[in-house]
């Protein structure tokens, strides 16, 4: 068995408010891209949080994945705590149910509403124990809430095997020029 977690910026730490953003259409494609990488490596579990952003959006393009690759894999949600995202405006706490209920698995770590960071700290733990490798949205010179998770996995492979990979804003530019170029050759073939 294989398990990956997959974490990186909150939708507002992208500029990232609407669906129909260009720039969440450019994330969906790299995720896809690096999901099915995952998938044909070997990845049986791909396991992200709740947060808006990168973890939310994993999930619905893994739920995506599961029409072409049905049972090579699945999906699980595990919250920090009890009660997670309660505190959300409406919109976002209907997306985040909706994006629950795709998960094969959802679990929380404590089945206390948020009380310290000792919860989000205990969160980390298991995660890094849960999981044989990591797969971060996430660009250290553009700091965000993932640092803290960065910190954590870098120092835990520093002491052992555990392979991560980061999909930096270069990478991101990259796979958008690469996304929109493959568009325009589209219309060029008709």
């Amino acid at each position: 068995m294989s398990r990956l977690w997959v974490t990186g910026y909150r939708g507002y730490e992208l500029g990232v408010f609407d669906n129909k953003d260009q720039k969440k259409t450019i994330i969906d494609y790299v995720l896809k891209n690096e999901l099915i990488s995952e998938i044909e490596s070997g990845v049986d579990w791909i396991i992200t949080g709740g947060q808006m952003g990168i973890e939310q959006w994993t999930i619905q393009v893994a739920n995506e994945l599961k029409q072409e690759f049905p049972d090579e894999f699945q999906t699980a949600m595990i919250l920090p705590f009890a009660e997670f995202g309660s505190n959300w405006n409406e919109a976002n706490q209907a997306t985040y149910n909706q994006t629950k209920l795709m998960a094969d698995f959802t679990a929380e770590v404590s089945n206390q509403p948020y009380q310290s960071p000792k919860q989000l700290k205990n969160y980390q733990e298991f995660m890094i124990s849960h999981t044989d490798s990591a797969l971060l949205v996430y660009d250290l010179d553009n700091p965000g809430k993932t640092q803290y998770d960065y910190n954590r996995i870098k120092e835990f492979a520093d002491k052992r095997p555990y392979p991560f990979r980061m999909i930096s804003f270069d990478d991101l530019q990259n796979s958008a020029d690469e996304y929109f170029e493959s568009l325009n050759n589209g219309f060029q073939d008709e």
